[in-house]
Parts: C-alpha cells; structure tokens; sequence
C-alpha cells in the first residue's frame, strides 16, 4: 500500500510539473494575468494558483486570493433556492409576484406568470439586463419581457435578481445573510462573499482588459445574485462538489440539478451543432460531452471570468477562475489538460448565443 500511494503522489507531482507551464502558456496567448484552477477527483483536489493579482507588479497569485466570480453566482442562489423548496418555503411554480410585488415589473402584465422555475431555467423571457451596465438607477428601472414567459431560451440576470427579491421577502434577510446562512457558512465557503470583506483587500484580485490591462479590484456594496460573488477556486470547487454530491437536498430535489428542464431552444438564435448537446436544468447547465453527460456554467464580468465543468457519476470537476477578459478563450485547452481530449461543446454552444 505504502508503495501504491509513493507511485500515486508521484504521478501526482508529473502532472502538476507538467501543467504549470501549458496553463502558463495559455494564460500569456490570451492575456491573461493571473488564474486559479481547481481539480477535484473523489477526495483528491488539487489547486493551481498561478500569474498576478495585477499585472505590472509582483503580486501574485496565491491559493486564498479572491476573483470575481460573475454569472458563477447564480448557481449558489439557485442551490439556496432548492434548499427553501425542500423546507416548505418556496413553490417552483407559484407566481413570484405572488409572494412580494416588484415595483419594476408594475407596468408589465405578463410578469405574473413568472415562476422560480422559469428563472433557473432561463425561461423568464426577461432581458439580462434592463440596461448595461448598471448605473445608479438600474435598481429601480422600469423592466419588461423581451419575450413571452415560458416560450424560450434567454439567459436573465434581472430573472435571478427578481428571484433573489422574493427570497429575501420569504426569509426577511438579505441575499447575502441568506447566503451565508444556506451555502457559504455550513459548506466552510469562508473566502466568499457577495459584499466586499476588508478581509479581503491584501489578496484580492484585479480585473483585466482584453489586452491584459489592470481595471480595478470589484468591491461590491450591495449583493447581486447574478454577478458580485466574489470566491477562490478552491472555495467554489466545494461547492461544486457538493451539487454533485446532493449535500443538503432531499435526493428528489438534487435530482433537478441533473435533469432537463428544457432543451436549451434559444430566443432569437439560430440553432447550432452544439444546441442537440446542451439543456438546461434548475440553475446549471447540461451538456453531453464525449466523456459523458457534465454540469456546467460560466462566467462573464467583462474583466473577469470564470467556469466550471463537473462529472456526476465520477465526482470529478474542474474550476478556473481568470482575472482576465480573455479567460474563457482558455476553457477548452483547460478542459482537455485535466480532463483529456473530447468533445465539450460549452464553448461552441456559448459562441452561438454572442
């Protein structure tokens, strides 16, 4: 045994040496100052923190430095959710306007048929953002479907906002005291957050342009559910395998992470040769890789990115999180350096939808 494990920890150290310098490489083709990767395999997880916090200076990249990690926080509120459904709180398909009115939606009469459901199957017909980027009114600017509910595809940041209102309603806490209280505290997320922590100001990560310029370190004031979790791979790596696990859900409703909901029949978007792979289920996306059936989701802050894709039946998932516009031009090298060569199909699904 002592032999097996000395041969494992060895392959271990090959690997890593090996990887290093092909992550190194992709993060200079794509301008890409710093990255953290997490794989994890079963009980085996093995992080890689790699470049600058901010290029230009000699500040790297560590283990605990936090990123932004955009639309990625939309799964944590849709796990929240699921985790009210299974206490009696939420109904996936009572009208959400039943359980605390919006001020935004009052000029829209099909807004009362929107439902939880819809909005962590992106079927709200909701716009992603009433107006980008978000000034000082977005809060409280008018909002109106672009699309009838329920009739398609059409990914929604306001969806996941609105849905966030409505838990804050039902629990009468903050999304973010929600958060902590659901997600981040009992899975020990303890470098997450939804609002800027002064905890986090000596190691937190700058966001980069796309040709690899500092913009600045994101300090959230208020929490949005759709984009201002700010994490380490590691920490949402954790998360990620407790979906896959079903910790904290009656086995039924973890089942919603893994089934479709909808074939992912996009509003508008003419259908592509990735489309017959992806669906969408209660807040992750589906896809049939040629390494078996994966959950998936991105990340897109402009300055920011990040992704995960994760195997149910193997308990295998990989996390990266770059502080670069570029980040996701790196996804499907990443995705073949741990995980081998295949098919994937995210980036070519996500192609489709610009």
């Amino acid at each position: 045994m002592r032999r097996i494990l000395t041969v494992l920890f060895l392959l271990q150290v090959l690997l890593t040496q090996a990887q290093q310098p092909e992550l190194m490489a992709l993060m200079q083709q794509h301008k890409v100052p710093g990255l953290q990767v997490t794989y994890s395999k079963g009980r085996s997880t093995k992080t890689y923190a790699l470049g600058l916090r901010q290029a230009g200076t000699g500040q790297a990249v560590d283990a605990n430095t936090v990123f932004q990690a955009a639309s990625l926080s939309k799964v944590v509120l849709a796990y929240a959710a699921l985790r009210l459904l299974d206490r009696g709180l939420l109904d996936l398909d009572r009208p959400l306007l039943a359980y605390a009115p919006n001020p935004r939606l009052a000029a829209e009469p099909r807004a009362a048929r929107l439902t939880a459901r819809m909005v962590l199957t992106h079927t709200t017909g909701l716009p992603n953002w009433a107006a980008y980027p978000l000034g000082p009114d977005w809060a409280t600017s008018e909002l109106r479907l672009k699309y009838a509910p329920d009739s398609c595809w059409s990914y929604s940041g306001e969806g996941f906002v609105l849905l966030q209102h409505t838990l804050e309603q039902i629990s009468g806490q903050s999304w973010q005291a929600l958060a902590q209280q659901e997600v981040l505290g009992p899975l020990g997320l303890t470098r997450s957050s939804y609002v800027w922590q002064p905890a986090f100001a000596a190691n937190a990560s700058f966001g980069h342009d796309a040709a690899g310029q500092p913009t600045d370190v994101k300090q959230f004031a208020a929490p949005n559910a759709g984009f201002s979790l700010v994490t380490t791979a590691a920490d949402y790596s954790r998360f990620v395998q407790a979906l896959l696990r079903g910790r904290g859900l009656r086995p039924a409703t973890a089942r919603l992470l893994r089934t479709p909901a909808n074939a992912a029949n996009r509003c508008g978007v003419p259908p592509s040769p990735a489309d017959a792979r992806v669906a969408w289920a209660c807040g992750v996306g589906l896809v049939e890789t040629s390494r078996g059936p994966a959950l998936w989701h991105w990340g897109d802050n402009g300055d920011a990115k990040g992704f995960f894709l994760a195997f149910p039946g193997r308990r295998e998932s990989l996390v990266f999180l770059a502080n670069g516009a570029g980040g996701l031009q790196l996804t499907d090298e990443v995705l073949r350096l741990f995980f081998g060569p295949g098919e994937y199909w995210t980036t070519q699904w996500l192609a489709a939808e610009k």
